[in-house]
């Protein structure tokens, strides 16, 4: 009688697959490494464009030019105007004209109880050119005599051209403007003074001529002080009075509305 086989209970473990070298079967897969994994959710390396520096600015760099350019041609004219003045004063040595006193006299003056003041002066005043290649042309000129703040006489000299190394006298006849009225401390002091300090102001404009150019005329001033003279008290007048006084010659240059002495 033949034996009976039972199965057995256990199961039996697969025959591991043959790795055949000619590509029949699929290689074993196995979970990815930590390199891998980690190299998978970065992102990867796109270099940037280079971004150029902007183009220079041309507007700018003309500004600076035409600042460069204005200097140079500043300082050019700067040192053109420096050797002409040299020349100029090499060559003709100017010098300002001057003014003196001769001679002033009160001819009539008399100050009213109502503060009224009546005089007249009679004037002679000598302007000087010291220059020998300039001449100066000189416009009318208003005067105005002052003492102590009183306006006590006013005149004109004419215009006149003066040469070169040449004295001109001037005379002018001066009286007290109308309409002026004194107070009482001034007509006081008038009334009380046998001699009175005088200051005298001569205001005009006057140009030079160097050869055939003539330049534009200028205002001056001619202020002369220090003169004292005498007041004529009834019939008698007093001698003429020959003062030694200094004068002062000031350049006005008048810029728009201000003039600057």
């Amino acid at each position: 009688m033949a034996d009976r086989v039972y199965p057995s209970t256990k199961p039996n473990p697969q025959p591991p697959q043959a790795n055949n070298s000619g590509g029949g079967g699929r290689p074993p897969s196995f979970p990815p490494s930590k390199g891998q994994t980690y190299g998978a959710t970065r992102q990867a390396y796109r270099p940037q464009p280079r971004k150029l520096p902007p183009p220079p600015r041309r507007r700018r760099s003309c500004c600076c030019s035409c600042c460069l350019w204005l200097t140079l041609i500043i300082v050019a004219f700067v040192f053109l105007a420096a050797i002409a003045a040299g020349l100029f004063y090499v060559i003709y040595r100017p010098r300002r004209p001057t003014f003196e006193v001769d001679g002033l006299r009160f001819s009539a003056f008399n100050v009213s109880g109502a503060g009224q003041l009546t005089s007249r002066l009679e004037l002679n005043l000598t302007a000087f050119n010291p220059n020998r290649k300039i001449v100066y042309l000189y416009d009318a000129a208003s005067i105005s005599v002052f003492s102590g703040g009183v306006d006590v006489g006013d005149g004109s000299f004419p215009a006149f051209i003066q040469e070169a190394k040449n004295a001109t006298l001037l005379a002018a006849a001066l009286s007290a403007p109308g309409g002026q009225t004194l107070d009482s401390t001034a007509v006081s002091d008038l009334k009380k003074k046998t001699r009175l300090p005088l200051e005298i102001d001569v205001d005009t404009k006057v140009g030079v001529k160097m050869g055939g150019w003539k330049t534009k005329k200028m205002g001056i001033q001619v202020r002369c002080e220090g003169i004292d003279v005498g007041v004529p008290k009834g019939k008698a007048a007093p001698a003429v009075s020959s003062p030694t006084a200094a004068c002062k010659v000031k350049l006005r240059v008048k810029i728009w509305k201000w003039t600057i002495p």
